[in-house]
């Protein structure tokens, strides 16, 4: 299986995506793996949830491909980027991060999770290996969306603004923000 950087195939822009998520990674897996370290059992598949569902998002983002950058294009585009996706086998890309899809996510990485809490009734060295795993398995699961993400980028180029691009960010913030507003008054209205 090619990694991220091997399916850039060079492109700049990708690869400063691919290096920014790399290190957002690192950052949530050391905490992954300090949630891990805690001898209760359940505290690290919380802290885990809770760090893919900010994780997920922000590196969707630095591809072009996070809900907010894909709602802001035309129909046929977001379509053709869903179907990119879908051809990728792309679970995460340009889908709000749900319960049910950290669930999916769970399931791929499983049998290291069921290991993890296994480890916390050893004393000490328990609590390490537990660490580990964590750390490894948040970091497998990202590097599996890095490269997701980066398959869709690629198969959709000419449809995906830079998404460092000056001012992009704002934009689409504001686009976001707006989308929220008129969400609230919609619910406030009914």
């Amino acid at each position: 299986m090619p990694s991220a950087l091997e399916l850039a195939r060079g492109d700049p822009h990708l690869i400063a995506a691919i290096q920014r998520s790399r290190r957002m990674l690192g950052r949530k897996a050391l905490i992954a793996a300090a949630a891990s370290a805690v001898p209760i059992p359940g505290v690290d598949w919380a802290a885990d949830a809770a760090l893919l569902s900010r994780l997920i998002p922000r590196i969707s983002a630095e591809f072009g491909l996070s809900v907010a950058q894909i709602e802001g294009l035309a129909p046929h585009q977001r379509e053709r980027i869903q179907q990119a996706a879908a051809a990728a086998g792309a679970l995460l890309v340009g889908k709000l991060v749900t319960r049910e899809l950290l669930i999916k996510l769970a399931r791929h990485a499983g049998i290291r999770m069921t290991a993890k809490q296994a480890t916390k009734y050893v004393p000490v060295a328990g609590q390490l290996v537990s660490a580990a795993i964590g750390y490894a398995a948040l970091r497998t699961l990202g590097e599996l969306h890095i490269r997701d993400c980066v398959q869709v980028a690629q198969s959709v180029r000419h449809l995906l603004a830079s998404p460092s691009a000056p001012g992009n960010e704002r934009q689409i913030e504001a686009q976001a923000a707006v989308r929220s507003r008129s969400l609230w008054a919609r619910l406030r209205s009914n």
